[in-house]
């Protein structure tokens, strides 16, 4: 009866994101109740492996007590403090750094945001602002990836490069630009990783030349690996051939690590894979295991100073109510200290036995791709290996591999290709990678069994 009860107050007032409004009335909301390390249960008292970690980010896993404890102990203490005024709050204080410490290269600036939407959005002022102090103010053009994911405000939403995020919003701007993905699978120039580095090195100039040349583009925004794109992981080397194309052309780095950071990818931070130092890097996710709002902004040296040097006495105005809420702060401090004392290790350990998981899935008829790195890594489906060619579109791959891999026992990732997307708890044992696979290869038998599949494979 409760079930029931809530079903129809969630048809009734809550919006739900990225959702078809009509289409999820129709098909009512699955209720989560409670959750424990890498599993949750539903309103009926069904247990599923997260494969996705809620949205990539509880790393931890749910319910460690410390990290409650931490959250209770700082309401109890200041449950509240405002970062205008120069107040501020111990744990903020020392989250931004311990972090600074552990940033590449001098990221040694944090400015937190409530997450990673706001945190991109915060770089777009950023940027403008330290274009205007440095005497360029004509630097004002954006470029990104497409397929790439940059959040979901009005700014943030047009440098994203997924349809569903302008279709009836009026965007992208004109000020915001676009150069085709890595995405290897798929990529025109084959899958040569020199010629892919190479072509998305070409393309950048190509778009900077288009636009009116390095002095009208302030920056370029890339993930380390394109996460709601479908998991698109660049060829080794790319990450720092771009980073050393914008310094070239002076145009700002900026490296959106919202779902590869904190361990995400083996390392605290995905920059550390090549080495790189961007001039600004956001995160948000894993910075407090998604048990309490938070994101930020990293920032430069040379950046920051260029900001405070331009501004003088003058305040910059950008702020938030809720920045460096001292709550998400004991939180993140807290969630930090559990990386380092064996989580990210587990990761590792886990997102291998992962990779080795997924990859025993090659040989199945529906499997055209597996691609990844650590904890993070997708399974692209065709119904055709040769010509690459996705699920057909009629057989709706994203609602039905998710349900079927729910009744399974296995929340994932369903991408409207048919790609399977995959980021579990950084705390799953090796049994429970395991059984994330077995349930992924049921799901994907099954779906060999559907007509409209079968049919489109003859």
């Amino acid at each position: 009866m409760l079930s029931n009860s809530l079903v129809e107050l969630d048809r009734a007032h809550l919006i739900h994101p990225v959702a078809s409004y009509r289409g999820h009335e129709k098909a009512g909301v699955r209720v989560l109740r409670s959750a424990r390390g890498a599993t949750v249960t539903d309103g009926a008292g069904q247990q599923l492996l997260d494969g996705f970690a809620g949205l990539w980010c509880v790393n931890l896993g749910y319910g460690v007590e410390s990290v409650v404890e931490a959250a209770a102990q700082q309401m109890r203490e200041l449950s509240y403090a405002t970062g205008y005024f120069s107040l501020g709050s111990e744990p903020a204080i020392r989250l931004a750094a311990e972090l600074a410490e552990r940033t590449p290269g001098d990221l040694d600036h944090v400015y937190f945001t409530l997450g990673g939407s706001d945190a991109v959005d915060s770089t777009v002022r950023f940027v403008r602002y330290y274009q205007r102090a440095r005497g360029k103010p004509e630097k004002d053009q954006f470029i990104s990836l497409e397929q790439g994911y940059h959040g979901s405000s009005t700014v943030g939403a047009g440098l994203t490069a997924l349809p569903a995020f302008h279709a009836g919003f009026g965007l992208p701007y004109d000020w915001q630009h676009k150069i085709p993905s890595h995405y290897l699978y798929r990529n025109p120039v084959g899958s040569d990783p020199q010629a892919v580095i190479a072509a998305s090195v070409a393309q950048l100039h190509a778009k900077v030349a288009e636009i009116g040349g390095p002095e009208r583009v302030a920056a370029f925004y890339a993930e380390p690996i394109q996460g709601s794109g479908g998991v698109l992981v660049p060829p080794d080397g790319w990450m720092k051939a771009m980073r050393e194309a914008c310094r070239a052309l002076d145009i700002l780095f900026v490296a959106d690590e919202v779902i590869t950071g904190f361990g995400r990818t083996g390392p605290l931070f995905a920059c550390a894979d090549e080495g790189i130092v961007p001039d600004l890097m956001t995160v948000a996710k894993g910075l407090t295991s998604g048990y309490v709002p938070m994101g930020a902004v990293f920032m430069t040296n040379h950046v920051y100073d260029t900001i405070a040097d331009g501004a003088g006495a003058a305040a910059v105005g950008h702020g938030y109510t809720y920045s460096a809420h001292p709550v998400s702060a004991a939180v993140g401090l807290e969630v930090l200290r559990l990386y380092e004392a064996g989580v990210l290790e587990n990761g590792r350990t886990s997102g291998r036995r992962l990779m080795e998981g997924l990859a025993s899935l090659a040989d199945h008829p529906l499997v055209g791709d597996v691609r990844g790195r650590g904890m993070l890594a997708a399974v692209e489906l065709v119904v055709d290996k040769a010509a690459r060619t996705p699920l057909p579109a009629a057989s709706e791959p994203a609602r039905r591999i998710f349900d079927r891999a729910w009744a399974n026992g296995l929340v994932i990732r369903a991408f409207g290709n048919g790609a399977i997307g995959f980021a579990p708890p950084l705390c799953a044992t090796l049994a429970e990678i395991d059984a994330m696979v077995e349930r992924t290869r049921r799901t994907l038998d099954q779906t060999l069994e559907d007509p409209d599949v079968r049919a489109a494979m003859a």
